[in-house]
């Protein structure tokens, strides 16, 4: 074997490396802080911040004791504050008995020692930057693409290959095929317009153009173009790219990308021929469909066939600046979003309703995190934000060793006035962490076999 011929692999893997260190280090970083934060102001003293385990590289300690460091391995980070046996906040009797024979006062800057109000809200504060994180992201990515201009009006046009395209950049879009254009808020509307639009190579579009109206050829509005390409998806695997336009499937020429997914999932999965165009060549492809369990708007879930891409209009659509009002009430619906459909997913698995195979591990998400990072930076930041969001939901389940055991632990102490023995805490924090390295090791059969 060609050593060299390694070369692009090697880049990739270290590509995809480094991808997911920066994506778990920011959402490790925001979860700790928030302990960190609301731990100090709740009076509880942090005697360590950690971003990643093992040997420390570099550390210092700040005026109030505190000492920030980084570790040698990146997967993770942790808060140890006064009385902590370990990152896990298991209590230390030791350090407690001692701090109690010095000064009992101390007790109360410690998590165990402090009041109930103080340590549930230091352990709930972790979850909640996540989502915060998130919540600000898409806050920001929605600022930044704004919404599209009403009416609708042509941005940037998309090369398509032997199509008459008469359109230009702000040409107002009144009717495509006699079909009036409605407004993108107008989702009924919207749907109503698409399904009626007729399949072929070109249509008559209604536009106005400086002041006057005209008409004009142009592409289907749909058309078989590729805006994005999943991650680790069978599309991705043939290296279709951003960009692509298919042109044919098994030899039959097709407009729309309606046409494309119809035929994906009709082919229960029977491998299907692609001619594509890219850049002014054309290419061919085969690939399989594979089987993908999608949220459904009733909050259930449908199996389809799918390739991994999504399409887009033939031009992009002129934008208009969003309010920070309304982008941040997308940013709260996003995270809502994604909070419900993981729960649900999670559900329909426990159910068998969907695979298990829905379930990533870490290399899943490393694939992943290279995958949204070679997109792009706005794709590599929403995708922390959409993490972010998963790390913040995993952390509140009633798991001893995650931040939902610990809540769960002092509902206890706030329906019996006293917290569970220190014995019962040590089983069931055991309990738990085999139940995390039972689901991380699931995770990864997963990224390995399915």
């Amino acid at each position: 074997m060609n050593i060299i011929e390694l070369i692009p692999q090697f880049g990739g893997l270290i590509y995809t490396i480094a991808a997911f260190v920066v994506a778990l280090s920011v959402i490790v970083a925001v979860h700790e802080y928030g302990h960190y934060i609301v731990g100090r102001w709740s009076g509880i003293h942090a005697e360590v911040f950690s971003l990643g385990f093992g040997p420390v590289l570099w550390s210092r300690k700040d005026k109030r004791g505190t000492r920030w460091q980084i570790a040698l391995l990146p997967f993770g980070g942790y808060v140890k504050f006064l009385g902590d046996a370990d990152a896990a906040s298991g209590k230390d009797g030791q350090t407690m008995a001692e701090i109690y024979r010095k000064n009992p006062d101390d007790l109360r800057h410690t998590m165990h020692g402090a009041p109930l109000w103080a340590r549930t809200a230091t352990v709930m504060a972790g979850p909640v930057f996540n989502f915060v994180l998130s919540i600000v992201v898409f806050t920001g990515v929605f600022m930044v693409q704004g919404v599209a201009r009403d009416p609708l009006t042509v941005g940037a046009l998309h090369p398509l290959p032997g199509v008459a395209n008469e359109l230009q950049v702000g040409d107002e879009v009144l009717s495509v095929a006699g079909n009036p254009a409605p407004s993108f808020l107008d989702g009924a509307s919207w749907s109503v317009f698409t399904e009626a639009l007729p399949v072929a190579a070109s249509l008559e579009y209604r536009v106005r153009r400086d002041g006057h109206e005209m008409t004009v050829q142009g592409p289907h509005p749909f058309p078989p173009y590729i805006s994005r390409v999943a991650p680790r998806s069978a599309a991705m695997d043939i290296d279709l790219q951003s960009g692509d336009v298919i042109t044919a499937v098994d030899g039959q020429p097709i407009h729309a990308f309606d046409q494309l997914k119809q035929a994906v999932e009709s082919s229960d999965g029977s491998a299907l021929l692609l001619k594509v165009w890219r850049d002014g060549d054309v290419l061919d492809f085969t690939l399989a469909p594979r089987r993908t369990d999608e949220p459904t708007v009733d909050g259930g879930f449908a199996t389809q066939w799918r390739i991994g891409i999504a399409g887009d209009m033939a031009f992009e659509p002129a934008t208009q600046t969003t309010g920070p009002f309304e982008a941040f009430t997308g940013g709260l619906v996003q995270t809502w979003s994604i909070i419900r459909s993981s729960l649900s997913g999670m559900w329909h698995m426990i159910t068998g309703a969907i695979s298990t195979c829905n379930i990533s591990g870490p290399i899943g998400i490393a694939e992943t995190s290279g995958a949204m990072a070679s997109q792009g930076a706005q794709s590599f930041i929403s995708f922390i934000a959409v993490l972010s969001t998963a790390v913040g939901l995993l952390n509140l389940f009633p798991i001893p060793a995650l931040d939902g055991g610990h809540l769960m632990f002092y509902a206890y102490e706030a329906v019996f006035r006293k917290p569970p023995s220190d014995g019962a805490v040590r089983i069931l924090m055991a309990i738990g962490l085999a139940l995390i390295l039972s689901l991380m090791v699931f995770a990864l059969g997963n990224d390995l076999f399915c």
